[in-house]
């Protein structure tokens, strides 16, 4: 059962509730006005794939990091979208909104301790962190790293080779600097580096729907959400792993896929950037979450715990934030994080 003492961060704006006994009939959810029941699937993967190894010793204690739980508004608790799942001993990171390396080591999060980065898409609160990511790590390693695996929707190779291409990258001449410039050398020496400074190394890979990655005791599995089609390719993700299923909606509005990609999940983490009867009356509606939306898909997913995160500053004033709590629970009987920015959450 999960407890408040198990997350941490600097405001402890969050509930949690019990752990869940049954998650009840199939619910409906409204898309584009109108009320769907969406279809039961069964509660083995629906991706086709087990866990890698159930008999293995658990590693570590799975823990999501959430670095940002935010919007492209910047308030006070929020700003932008990264996550950090430690899962079988290692670190994956989803997104990298905006100051998100900066938020990261002050949570302990090296940059040079991620080896693997996942963007759900392209939006500027979900990307807008990557070339501060890039070239902190790069100015940070001492060679004896991990490369960095980046995957992502089409155009993330375009927006790589901008950042960091040899052949015209428009930060290439602070890595030259830094791999031959005495003072980058002795740098690099004093941090533990041995040699000549090894340019930064990244393998970019773009994703459509299906199988992602995978690596040691993970899998990670994509699905389309709707959100900023035509013009921005969307996904939300499913790990599956040796220590449990953790499930991310990405920016989405109602959908089945994404009730696909939490079916069962250990840990669910879905978007709600309005309270439903004020994302009812804006544009949004088309493109986003509300509270009741989404604790309506983790009850249909039988989600056992959720989280939600990309609140817009509509639900900051406390009276909007019970309230909206408060309908997210009329619906959903899980675990119920409500996400700020620098949160832990261990189960």
């Amino acid at each position: 059962m999960l407890s408040p003492e198990n997350c941490q961060g600097p405001e402890p704006s969050f509930q949690s509730v019990g752990t869940v006994d049954h998650f009840g009939s199939a619910m409906g959810i409204s898309i584009n006005g109108v009320n769907r029941a969406l279809p039961h699937y069964p509660k083995l993967s629906i991706f086709g794939y087990r866990n890698l190894c159930f008999n293995r010793k658990k590693i570590t204690m799975p823990k999501l990091r959430i670095v940002g739980a935010g919007t492209p508004n910047p308030t006070p608790s929020r700003w932008g979208t990264c996550f950090i799942l430690e899962i079988c001993g290692q670190r994956l990171m989803i997104d990298c909104g905006p100051a998100s390396t900066y938020k990261m080591y002050k949570m302990g999060i090296p940059s040079t301790s991620v080896s693997n980065l996942f963007f759900t898409h392209l939006h500027s609160d979900h990307v807008a962190d990557y070339l501060c990511f890039l070239m902190t790590r790069f100015d940070q390693s001492i060679g004896t790293e991990r490369d960095l695996n980046v995957y992502g929707p089409s155009p993330i190779k375009k927006i790589t080779e901008t950042i960091w291409s040899a052949n015209g990258g428009v930060f290439w001449f602070d890595v030259e600097a830094r791999i031959n410039h005495p003072m980058s050398i002795h740098a690099f020496h004093t941090r533990g580096g041995k040699g000549d400074r090894p340019p930064p190394q990244v393998k970019v890979t773009e994703y459509i729907e299906g199988k992602v990655a995978e690596g040691e005791g993970w899998v990670c599995y994509a699905r389309e959400v709707k959100h900023a089609q035509p013009y921005i390719a969307c996904y939300g993700f499913r790990f599956e792993t040796d220590e449990g299923i953790v499930a991310f909606s990405g920016d989405t509005a109602p959908t089945e896929s994404v009730v696909e990609l939490a079916r069962s999940a250990d840990l669910f983490v879905m978007e709600a950037v309005h309270r439903e009867e004020k994302i009812q009356t804006f544009p949004s509606v088309i493109s986003e979450s509300g509270t009741l939306s989404a604790g309506r898909m983790a009850a249909e997913a039988g989600a056992k715990r959720l989280v939600i995160n990309h609140q817009s500053p509509t639900l900051d004033p406390p009276e909007e934030t019970t309230q909206g709590i408060s309908e997210v629970k009329s619906v959903y009987n899980g675990a119920l994080y409500w996400a700020h920015d620098m949160m832990d959450i261990s189960w």
